[in-house]
Formats: C-alpha cells, sequence, structure tokens
C-alpha cells in the first residue's frame, strides 16, 4: 500500500471519534434496556431465522431477549414494505414506529449487496435504512478480485447520502485484510467485525493472524459493530459454541471496550446448535445475560 493510502486510512482511524462522535443513541438509556456499563448489546435479527421473522415477531423477540437494540436483516424490511414494484415506502414510518414503541432501536440494516451495482436498489436500501433510524448498513468484505470496484461503489454512496457502510467478515479474514485499500476509499466505510468467525480462522501462519482483542485495539476507530459468537479456533475445530465455551474472549472484549470507552455496538450472533427443549428467542436471552454479567451489571439493575 503506497503511503498516501496509508496515510488517509490511519487519518480515518485517528479521526473518527471527531468525526461522528459516539454513533447516534449510542448509550441512550431512554431507548437501551441492554445498555451495560457503556457496552450496547443487541443482535442481528438472524439469530431468530428458526423462528418465524416478520417485523411483528422480530419486535417481540427482541424485547422477549430482553435487547434494546438490534442490526435488522434487510428481508425483514423487505417483507414489510414489498419488494420492486410492489414496494410501498410510506410503510416505512409504521414499521419504524413499530420498534420504537416497543424501546428497540434499530442502528444497522443489513442489506448484503449494496455497492454490488444495482444503482435503484442501493438509493432504495439506503433511503430505507435512514428512515428507519439506522446510520449503517453492512455488507460482506468484497472478494479481492471486485475490492476496488464496490469499495469505490460503496463509498460514494456513504458519502453521498451521510450514511455508514460497514464491511461483514467470515473466515476469509486475517489480521492483513485493512491493511489494503479498502478502508481507504473513504472515512465513511467501516468495520462489522466478526470476532467469533475471526478466532475461528486462526492458522500457525502468525503473520497472518493476531489476537482478536489486538484487532479491536487497531481498528477500533473503524469498527462500528462487532458480532459475538464463541468459536474455537481452526485447531480446535472451528466449532460454534455456547458463550463461554469456546476460544473467543468474550470475556475479555467488554472490559477492554469499557476502559477505552469506545462507542462499538456489540451484537449477538447465535450460531450454536439450540439445545433441545429451546428455542432461539431463549438462547439470545442466555447470550445477553453473558453479556451484562460480563459487562458487571447487576441483573436487578439492568432491568429499568
Amino acid at each position: 500500500m503506497n503511503t498516501s493510502r496509508r496515510n488517509f486510512i490511519e487519518l480515518g482511524l485517528l479521526s473518527f471519534a471527531g468525526l461522528a462522535g459516539a454513533p447516534p443513541c449510542f448509550g441512550d438509556k431512554s431507548r437501551g434496556r441492554s445498555w451495560y456499563n457503556g457496552i450496547e448489546v443487541g443482535c442481528i435479527t438472524y439469530s431468530y431465522r428458526s423462528m418465524p421473522c416478520d417485523a411483528a415477531s422480530v419486535v417481540r423477540y427482541a424485547v422477549e431477549s430482553g435487547l434494546g437494540t438490534l442490526e435488522l436483516k434487510g428481508e425483514v424490511v423487505d417483507g414489510f414494505v414489498g419488494k420492486g414494484a410492489k414496494r410501498d415506502m410510506a410503510k416505512l414510518p409504521v414499521l419504524k414506529k413499530m420498534f420504537d414503541d416497543a424501546g428497540v432501536s434499530l442502528h444497522i440494516v443489513k442489506f448484503g449487496a449494496i455497492g454490488g451495482g444495482n444503482e435503484v436498489e442501493d438509493e432504495y436500501r439506503i433511503a430505507a435504512a435512514k428512515a428507519l433510524g439506522a446510520r449503517c448498513i453492512t455488507r460482506e468484505i468484497p472478494k479481492p478480485s471486485e475490492c476496488e470496484t464496490i469499495g469505490k461503489r460503496c463509498a460514494a454512496l456513504a458519502d453521498k447520502h451521510g450514511i455508514y457502510i460497514a464491511f461483514h467478515n467470515h473466515t476469509q479474514i486475517d489480521a492483513l485484510t485493512y491493511d489494503g485499500p479498502l478502508l481507504g476509499y473513504s472515512p465513511n466505510l467501516m468495520i462489522n467485525f466478526d470476532i467469533g468467525h475471526y478466532v475461528a480462522a486462526t492458522t500457525e501462519d502468525k503473520t497472518r493472524f493476531i489476537d482478536p482483542l489486538a484487532f479491536v485495539e487497531k481498528y477500533h476507530g473503524r469498527i462500528y459493530s462487532i458480532h459475538l459468537k464463541d468459536r474455537t479456533t481452526k485447531a480446535n475445530g472451528s466449532k460454534n459454541l455456547e458463550f463461554g465455551k469456546g476460544d473467543t474472549p468474550l470475556a475479555k472484549l467488554f472490559p477492554l471496550l469499557q476502559r477505552k470507552n469506545w462507542p462499538i455496538y456489540c451484537d449477538i450472533e447465535l450460531e450454536y446448535k439450540i439445545p433441545a427443549g429451546s428455542n432461539a428467542v431463549k438462547e439470545v436471552a442466555r447470550c445477553n445475560a453473558f453479556c451484562r454479567t460480563h459487562c458487571n451489571v447487576d441483573p436487578i439493575q439492568a432491568c429499568f
């Protein structure tokens, strides 16, 4: 990476707090029932995929899980307002009110194909996210061959509309992924860091892996949100396990964020096998309880 590109990325890392401050509604206790000593815990609604995911159900699931904020999957939005020619944008305020009335804010909408070249759909995705009160849209990290094209498209959209677009990782990520040009196209391009997938990508090649907490330290100014799951390392089978049973340092993540006062959303993503007799809502609530405990919040005090 050339010097000017590196300087631009470093400028974004250093200046993010000054440019944008904490994400809107971050830490607003009037809306955040899952605000724990400086940590805003929510979940991505993909966690409820084993259950009906119409909008009304998702609202109920969030409340029953004890959450006050969500990363909303785009399919929930499309299911409410329609798609294509059947889309009714007038329903967006109605959808937002459903969540507002339940005390649930929407900080991210995941429209995974944004920046893919469909300009009409991209304009809709951004309008929908903003109408719902979200300040960020997430999508997958582009393939290396598409990095420049999609990165520049996403940068243009984010800059034009004043919204963040954050890149989500699976196990294709390593310590060097964001040393490339991707974040340099705009300070409005952010990271949706899946810490569990990162741990599961661990290899013996130490040049391609650093401790996940060191990753957060390095990129904290460009991380909009973190997906929480507990996976084991590749050497241990890259398994998805219940919180606290894998190799992902979730219990150490929260004190780091609290100590540094970094405004990063933490979103549960339920991917381990749901135990017999339970369901996704109960398991997200269990994950939420784990987060609350490791944020050092008294269970009684958490219920305000």
